[in-house]
């Protein structure tokens, strides 16, 4: 539950944001409002994307082999460790100009009155942030049954509105740039989480070599199947008796976070 939560509050406050910029800029300008019911459109489109890709996910896993299906539930947490790395690596590089990005192609559709370029618009920005939330929950919360899942998912959607509230209506307690600061590093801890259940998924399917199995033996002083050890195996990849493979990946993954954030902060510098 606490995977899904997190990544359903963290996403639905990006995929806020946005929405809140296209309707800030439309609303503003009395000679743009005809785009209103466009970008709700492209916004409603951008869902149906995401869902569908959701729908597309649980039907590979229905029905898939079980050889396949354990190759495909190895991969997933991969594919979203990775897009979790790019995202916040994009952002690192991006974020501040995001708005200006946004209101240019808006000012654009506004001018040419191209109302269709604007629900695209719409649509690709909010179906980017969801199709990244349904890939992110199918590696982190695979293993959650329904009940926590959507538990998870409304407990997370409902914190998303009041933190967007919160923080559009006063930077006195924390600023937009540090928000997303603190949610990064939470993707990234994250992001490495799912490497290391992707190493050890492929380590038991014999597709990685284990290197050292186990590296080590920290059963009694926290075993990840406890309830705390769970939590720390989910955010931070933790693993009582890991195998070296695993943690090798796990290395890596954090050298290169390091050596690309704070390249990209640096090259930000005058």
């Amino acid at each position: 539950m606490g995977n899904t939560l997190f990544i359903v509050w963290r996403e639905s406050i990006e995929a806020m944001l946005v929405i809140g910029i296209l309707h800030g800029w439309l609303s503003a300008r009395p000679d743009a409002r005809d785009g209103l019911p466009w970008l709700w459109g492209g916004v409603a489109g951008g869902l149906v994307l995401a869902g569908a890709l959701a729908v597309t996910l649980m039907g590979i896993q229905a029905w898939a082999s079980d050889t396949a299906l354990e190759w495909f539930q190895a991969l997933m947490p991969l594919v979203a460790s990775v897009l979790i790395f790019h995202m916040v690596w994009w952002m690192q590089r991006h974020g501040a100009g995001l708005k200006r990005e946004l209101e240019s192609g808006m000012a654009v559709a506004a001018e040419r009155a191209n109302w269709m370029g604007m629900a695209v618009l719409a649509a690709v920005a909010v179906g980017r942030e969801g199709a990244e939330t349904v890939v992110f929950l199918y590696g982190a919360a695979g293993n959650e049954s329904w009940a926590d899942f959507l538990i998870g998912g409304a407990g997370g959607l409902l914190l998303a509105l009041a933190a967007y509230w919160l923080l559009s209506r006063s930077g006195r307690f924390i600023s937009w740039r540090n928000f997303f600061r603190l949610t990064q590093a939470l993707l990234l801890l994250l992001g490495g989480a799912l490497l290391v259940d992707a190493a050890e998924r492929l380590v038991g399917l014999e597709a990685l070599p284990a290197l050292a199995d186990p590296l080590w033996n920290t059963s009694a002083l926290l075993d990840d199947g406890s309830r705390a050890g769970g939590v720390a195996a989910a955010f931070t990849g933790y693993r009582a008796m890991p195998s070296g493979m695993a943690y090798a990946l796990l290395l890596g993954y954090w050298l290169l976070a390091v050596t690309l954030l704070f390249s990209s902060r640096a090259g930000k510098k005058p």
